[in-house]
């Protein structure tokens, strides 16, 4: 077998070849590899020294540094449920607390994900905060919080929130955009002049978690990765793990 000469030109292809996605990128493939990531200037995480025992005050600190440091809804997270057919599924849905129940979130119990999490109550979450490169994952056993608990905190939020808790019908097949038009401007009515209104099926879930991660990226791929996970007696086992 010959081995071809470097220095010569390479030979003529058609134009059938020359388009292959290997040869010549799409435009979306061109896009997608001008990306950049994390193009800041990344924190340091020393797990020795700034790790506490639990994971939920490491929690705290790191969802205010990124408050502090301007994440666009720092709040806002995925969440991962198992499908009717036992794959997966996932959403992205609002953190409502972080205490030491666990982590809060809250839907529809006739919502899809309200009825994976009764057939199913397990979940996991995700949080990505690119302004510092980092991510959580927590994963966890799920409980319902009473009622009244629920209640109590869609009352807290935004009319708009009530608003939407109102129309209700989660997940089901909407005919025409204009009728979702009428529900929404009626539960608006609704909110406004019943603040105190009940929505039956709205409800507060809480994730008790049994392992979380934080992710701490590095310009040089380095990255932090330290796992939490909770033995028999509730105490956290800490370890870390290659990227």
């Amino acid at each position: 077998m010959t081995t071809p000469d470097p220095s010569s030109p390479p030979p003529s292809v058609s134009p059938a070849s020359s388009a292959s996605p290997a040869s010549s990128p799409t435009e979306f493939q061109r896009l997608l590899r001008a990306q950049r990531v994390w193009d800041v200037d990344l924190p340091a995480f020393d797990p020795a020294a700034d790790a506490p025992s639990a994971p939920l005050p490491l929690f705290h600190t790191w969802f205010a540094s990124a408050v502090a440091a301007g994440q666009p809804e720092p709040h806002t997270m995925g969440l991962a449920t198992v499908a009717e057919d036992g794959g997966p599924d996932v959403r992205t849905v609002m953190l409502h607390d972080a205490d030491g129940h666990g982590w809060h979130f809250a839907s529809h119990a006739s919502s899809r994900k309200g009825r994976q999490l009764a057939a199913r109550p397990e979940a996991a979450l995700h949080f990505y905060w690119p302004t510092q490169g980092r991510q959580i994952r927590v994963k966890g056993r799920v409980t319902t919080a009473p009622h009244t608990e629920s209640l109590a905190d869609l009352h807290a939020r935004s009319t708009g929130a009530l608003a939407a808790a109102l129309v209700g019908r989660q997940s089901e097949v909407l005919d025409t955009y204009e009728e979702l038009e009428r529900s929404s401007a009626a539960a608006w009515e609704r909110a406004q002049t019943e603040p105190d209104a009940d929505s039956p099926t709205w409800t507060l879930y809480i994730l008790d978690p049994v392992e979380a991660e934080f992710f701490q990226g590095d310009a040089r791929r380095r990255h932090v990765r330290l796992r939490y996970r909770k033995a028999a007696d509730n105490s956290w086992t800490r370890e870390l793990l290659w990227p």
